[in-house]
C-alpha cells in the first residue's frame, strides 16, 4: 500500500474527528483534499463563492453545536472567506477554515495565490496554524477545530501549503489518528450568588427573561421550558432565540417588546448580549433602573454596556438555569392584579391589532405585511408550527424586520437571519446550512421536531443578489429550499410603483445625468428573479396578487426542487430609509467602560 499523501491523512483526520459535510470551492492545491473526503464518505457541497460557503458553514456550527467546516484555495480564497470568520466571530458561531497556500520554499518569491494567511487572520481567529510536517497534520487539524468549538465559539483556521499537500510520508506508521472530540465541559454557578440571582427575581415587581441564540445554540430549551412553566415569568426572544419557549406560550411578551423592556425591574438575560438588538440595556428603551443578569458562556460580555458584573454568571446556560429553578423552589411570579402584566396585555392587544390590520391590506402591489401573512396561513395549513416541519431563513432590512413576528416558532434553532452584523448575503448559504442539517441521512424517518424539514428562505430583492447564484448549487444537490424574493425593486425600497416614471429615471442616469435619475438605492424594474431557478432545473414563480401568491407557495412547499416565488410588492417610495430596530426612541446614553 503506497504511503499516504497530505491530502489523504487531511481527509482522515477530518472523517476521524467527526465531519460528515464540507463546504467550499475547490482549485488548486484544495482539490484533491475534497476528492479524498469525498472517498471516505465526507459530503462536499461546492458553492459558487466562498462568502456563501463559509457563511453556510458558520450557520451549519450553529445548527449543530459543532464547528461547520470549510475548504477554500489561498489568496483570494482565503480575503473571500473572511466574510465567514467576521460574521462567525460576532454571532459566536464555531467554524472551522481550511485553505490552500503556495508551496512553503516559494514563499515571499510571488508564488501562485500567495498569501501571508497566518498573519493576516491570526488576529480574527481564535487559533490559525499551519502544520510543520506531515505528521503534525492530525493534532494541529484536531487542537484547532477543538478551540474555535470550546469556550466562546469563534473560528479556529489551518493553512495547507501546497507541498503538504501533495507530499508523502514514507512510513504510515508515523501519523497518529485523529481522535473524537468530546463535547466540552460545563461549569454551574457558586451557591452565594445563585440564592442571591433567586432572591432578586422573587422580589421583582416586573420581571422579564430575556432568551437569546446562545440559550439555543446551547440546547437549553428543556430546562429554561420548565422556569418559564414553574415561574410564571414573562419571557421575550431575541430574533434566533424564538422557539427555545414556543412563540405561542402566553408569557411571551414579543408583541410588547418595548413595554417589557421600558418595565421591567429585573431582567434574567441567557444567552443573549446587550448590543446594538438589545439597544445596549440603556434608557429610554430600558428602565434605567433594571437589575440585568447575565447568564454568558464569554465572561467579556458580563457588566458590558449595562450589564452589572456581581450579577453576571460565566458558564453553561443548561447548569446554570436548572440550577436557578431548584433555588427558586415552588415560587412563581403572581400575574394577578400586577399592573406590569395589564400593561404587557394592553400593549399586546394594540400591537397584535395593528398588525392584523396591516396584514389584511388588499392594495395593490402587496404590502411586506400582506404578503408575509398569505405565506404563513398557507404554509401553516401545510405543516402547523408545533410539527417543527419548517426552518424559515431570513434577510434583507425590512423582509427580516417585519418577518420576524410574522411567522411564529414552537421549537428552537427554526430560525435564522442576518444576526448581530446584520449581514446581507447569508440567507442562501444559510438555507443550505439548514438543508445539510436537518436532511441528512440521520434525520430521515425520525418524528417530531428531529424529521426532515422544508427550508423556507425569505429575501429582500437587495439581499438576494449577493448570492443569488448559490440557486444553482441548490439545483445540483437537490436541494428542495423554498425561495420568496420581495421584489420592491430597490434597497430599503424601490423608486416607483409605476413603469413608466421609473422608466424615465432609468433613461436619465443611461445619459449621464445625476439629476431626476435612480438613487443609489435603487435594482431594476421588476427583474425576472424566478427565471434564474427555472434555468438551473428549478421551479419559478412570478406573483402579483394574494391568490397567485398561496397558489405558488403551496406548489413550492411540495416541490421537490428548488423554487423561487418572485413576489411584487410595493415600492414603498418615500419611507424614511431606516432599519426598525435602530430607531433610538431618545438620546443616546454614553457606554460604560
Amino acid at each position: 500500500m503506497a504511503p499516504p499523501t497530505g491530502a489523504q491523512i487531511i481527509a482522515r483526520s477530518l472523517r476521524d474527528i467527526g465531519i460528515t459535510v464540507i463546504f467550499g470551492i475547490v482549485g488548486i492545491p484544495v482539490v484533491e483534499i475534497a476528492e479524498e473526503a469525498i472517498n471516505l464518505g465526507i459530503k462536499f457541497i461546492g458553492f459558487r463563492n466562498e462568502q456563501a460557503a463559509s457563511y453556510a458553514a458558520s450557520a451549519y456550527g450553529y445548527l449543530t453545536g459543532r464547528p461547520g467546516v470549510c475548504l477554500v484555495v489561498g489568496g483570494p480564497g482565503v480575503l473571500h472567506g473572511m466574510a465567514g470568520i467576521g460574521n462567525a466571530n460576532v454571532n459566536a458561531f464555531p467554524l472551522l477554515l481550511l485553505a490552500g497556500s503556495s508551496e512553503t520554499h516559494l514563499v515571499s518569491r510571488g508564488a501562485f495565490q500567495e498569501l501571508d494567511a497566518i498573519s493576516l487572520l491570526t488576529p480574527h481567529t481564535k487559533l490559525a496554524l499551519r502544520p510543520p510536517t506531515l505528521e503534525s497534520i492530525p493534532d494541529v487539524i484536531q487542537n484547532t477545530y477543538r478551540t474555535s468549538w470550546y469556550g466562546r465559539p469563534g473560528t479556529g483556521f489551518v493553512d495547507l501549503p501546497a507541498d503538504l499537500i501533495k507530499g508523502a510520508v514514507e512510513d504510515a506508521e508515523d501519523i497518529a489518528e485523529a481522535a473524537p472530540i468530546p463535547d466540552a465541559p460545563k461549569g454551574g454557578v457558586e451557591e452565594a450568588k445563585l440564592f442571591k440571582i433567586a432572591q432578586l427575581l422573587k422580589s421583582a415587581k416586573a420581571p422579564l427573561v430575556i432568551i437569546g441564540k446562545g440559550a439555543a445554540y446551547a440546547r437549553a430549551e428543556q430546562v429554561i421550558r420548565e422556569l418559564i412553566e414553574r415561574t410564571n415569568l414573562p419571557f421575550l426572544p431575541t430574533p434566533m432565540g424564538k422557539g427555545v419557549v414556543a412563540d405561542s406560550h402566553s408569557a411571551n411578551t414579543a408583541s410588547a417588546r418595548s413595554t417589557a423592556l421600558k418595565e421591567a425591574d429585573v431582567v434574567l438575560i441567557l444567552g443573549a448580549r446587550l448590543n446594538w438588538i438589545l439597544h445596549f440595556g440603556h434608557a429610554p428603551k430600558w428602565n434605567p433602573s433594571a437589575q440585568l443578569i447575565q447568564v454568558d458562556i464569554s465572561a467579556e460580555e458580563l457588566g458590558r454596556n449595562a450589564g452589572n458584573a456581581d450579577l453576571g454568571i460565566i458558564g453553561d446556560i443548561g447548569i446554570a438555569v436548572s440550577q436557578l429553578v431548584q433555588a427558586l423552589g415552588t415560587w412563581s411570579y403572581s400575574t394577578t392584579s400586577s399592573p406590569y402584566i395589564q400593561h404587557l396585555s394592553a400593549a399586546k392587544s394594540k400591537n397584535e391589532s395593528t398588525a392584523t390590520s396591516k396584514a389584511s391590506s388588499s392594495k395593490l402591489p402587496m404590502t411586506y405585511a400582506h404578503t408575509f401573512s398569505v405565506i404563513e396561513r398557507t404554509l401553516h395549513r401545510l405543516s402547523p408550527p408545533d410539527n417543527g416541519g419548517i426552518v424559515y431563513v431570513s434577510e434583507g432590512a425590512n423582509t427580516m424586520d417585519i418577518s420576524r413576528s410574522i411567522f411564529p416558532v414552537s421549537h428552537p434553532r427554526l430560525r435564522l437571519d442576518a444576526g448581530t452584523y446584520a449581514t446581507m448575503g447569508v440567507g442562501l448559504g444559510y438555507a443550505m446550512a439548514a438543508h445539510a442539517a436537518y436532511n441528512n441521512s440521520a434525520a430521515e424517518g425520525q418524528s417530531g421536531p428531529a424529521r426532515r424539514k422544508k427550508i423556507v428562505a425569505l429575501e429582500g430583492d437587495s439581499a438576494f443578489g449577493f448570492s443569488a447564484m448559490e440557486v444553482e448549487t441548490m439545483a445540483r444537490y437537490g436541494m428542495d429550499v423554498l425561495i420568496f424574493v420581495m421584489n420592491n425593486g430597490g434597497v430599503y425600497h424601490g423608486d416607483s410603483d409605476d413603469a413608466e416614471e421609473w422608466l424615465k429615471m432609468q433613461t436619465k442616469t443611461q445619459e449621464g445625468s445625476g439629476h431626476g435619475g435612480l438613487r443609489s438605492t435603487s435594482l431594476g424594474w421588476e427583474v425576472g428573479y424566478e427565471k434564474l431557478a427555472e434555468a438551473c432545473g428549478g421551479a419559478g414563480y412570478l406573483v402579483r396578487t394574494p391568490e397567485e401568491l398561496e397558489k405558488a407557495t403551496e406548489a413550492g412547499f411540495r416541490e421537490k426542487r428548488v423554487t423561487v416565488v418572485n413576489v411584487i410588492i410595493e415600492a414603498g417610495k418615500g419611507a424614511k430609509l431606516e432599519f426598525g430596530w435602530q430607531a433610538s426612541g431618545g438620546k443616546k446614553k454614553k457606554s460604560k467602560l
